[in-house]
């Protein structure tokens, strides 16, 4: 991507954020009466359709097979009890998700209370937008309280706190990461695959860079690309990217950039972006790629593992901690300020957030790994074991991840900036541009998407 065409996705990204700005604003004073009615009004249990915005089948699946009492009708529409379901399903891409949500909660106080958003779900990487707006409704004013949610991972209660120290959202999975590494290259070149002695190869990010070389000379690239570390590195900082009004790079982001170049121009890993075609096909063999790092979900659905001939089909892959702790990504239920489903809300999230029953079938039946401590101790000590990771349990690896994160130093800014930061650092790690140049086109870029800062 050249100069010209990074700073015009950088204005059009602008544009779609003071478009989101415009909307909101007009949702506020659109409705009737007092323009905060829908914020303050007492929450209602007497609608008869509950209204689900989402951006794929994930939620709808999870409510299908684990929700009591949900009949499916068809893949848009439900039924719990007498009351419909309506599932208003548009794809992230494009951030088309996050348009059609915003439009539609600026609607939320002018629409009948049937056409009102009842539920919304969102991401971690944009969940501030949210959770620091009134449009995300505190899970007290449900009746859900502290001792109801006691066994969830505190982590996952963060991402969904507002700045006042109010909850708004839970989840039902818990996303710490791990290292899944190849395990016949783990094999020819380090002369193991077990997943205690391959952690001693990556256990620093000195002893990963170090595994890279050997790696290299069997052929292997220690990772797809230098992405796939990335989310380890930003989830390791001790600062946020904006602080008093100014972009801030945290030292931690530095050091992904000076290892990420170093392994680039070693040929030990390449430049390309996440779930790209390229990407995707170190999920086969032939690809010769060492590791991906992610969550459960990853390893469990975005890597080819039902595919035939990939190395997740026949039980290939390993895991391993890696060098540092992480998570990525995580689904968040809110309800919306105005919902007249305060009951079946209230009841959906926490048969599906803190019922362990439940939360330990998901487990069984989905290979995910859930928000519940007690359940995922008691699971990750039994004989469970995942197929794809050739018979092992890499549920204590989870565990022990899980209790090392922290996300004190979240911001409303994260996604743009982190997206901006990998964009630009490609240019300076194929050689298109001077480390200085890519920080140029970095702050370029996000000034453009978020005017109010500075420098």
């Amino acid at each position: 991507m050249d100069k010209k065409t990074f700073l015009q996705k950088g204005l059009v990204q602008k544009l779609a954020l003071l478009l989101t700005g415009v909307l909101l604003a007009a949702g506020l004073a659109g409705c009737s009466g007092d323009p905060d009615r829908i914020f303050t009004e007492k929450v209602t249990s007497k609608g008869k359709v509950l209204n689900i915005y989402c951006w794929n089948d994930e939620f709808p699946s999870r409510v299908a097979e684990h929700y009591p009492g949900y009949t499916s009708v068809d893949d848009t529409t439900g039924t719990i009890g007498k009351v419909t379901v309506k599932w208003h399903i548009t794809p992230n891409e494009d951030n088309a998700y996050q348009n059609s949500l915003d439009e539609a909660l600026a609607r939320q106080g002018t629409v009948k209370k049937n056409e009102r958003i009842d539920i919304f779900l969102i991401e971690a990487d944009y969940a501030m937008k949210y959770i620091d707006s009134p449009y995300a409704l505190p899970v007290e004013k449900l009746g859900i309280t502290k001792e109801d949610v006691a066994e969830q991972y505190p982590y996952t209660q963060d991402v969904a706190t507002d700045s006042q120290g109010v909850l708004k959202g839970l989840s039902w999975q818990g996303c710490p990461g791990a290292m899944f590494y190849n395990r016949r290259a783990a094999k020819e070149v380090l002369g193991t695959d077990d997943p205690q002695k391959v952690q001693e190869y990556v256990k620093d990010w000195e002893s990963f860079n170090r595994t890279a070389g050997l790696l290299k000379e069997a052929g292997y690239r220690i990772t797809s690309t230098v992405n796939d570390t990335y989310r380890v590195y930003s989830n390791n900082v001790t600062s946020r990217w904006v602080e008093d009004g100014r972009i801030h790079i945290d030292d931690n982001l530095l050091k992904w950039v000076e290892d990420s170049k170093a392994l680039a121009q070693a040929g030990e890993t390449g430049t390309h972006d996440l779930w790209s075609d390229e990407w995707s096909e170190g999920f086969f063999p032939e690809a010769k790629v060492f590791a991906y790092f992610g969550p459960a979900w990853l390893i469990n659905f975005s890597m080819s593992a039902e595919t035939e001939g990939s190395i997740g089909y026949r039980g290939g892959w390993g895991a391993a901690q890696g060098p540092q702790s992480f998570f990525w990504g995580g689904t968040w239920i809110c309800a919306a300020a105005g919902t007249d489903n305060g009951d079946l809300v209230k009841d959906i999230m926490l048969q599906l957030t803190a019922n362990r029953e439940i939360m330990t079938d998901i487990v069984l039946d989905d290979d995910d790994f859930v928000n519940n401590r007690p359940a995922m101790e008691e699971m990750a000590a039994s004989d469970y074991t995942s197929a794809i990771l050739g018979g092992q349990n890499p549920l204590p690896i989870y565990c022990a991840g899980v209790e090392n994160l922290k996300l004190e130093y979240l911001s409303p800014y994260d996604q743009g900036c982190n997206e901006e930061f990998q964009h630009a650092m490609r240019h300076y790690f194929e050689g298109d541009a001077s480390f200085d140049e890519a920080l140029d086109l970095f702050y370029e870029a996000v000034l453009a998407k978020y005017p109010e800062l500075s420098r």
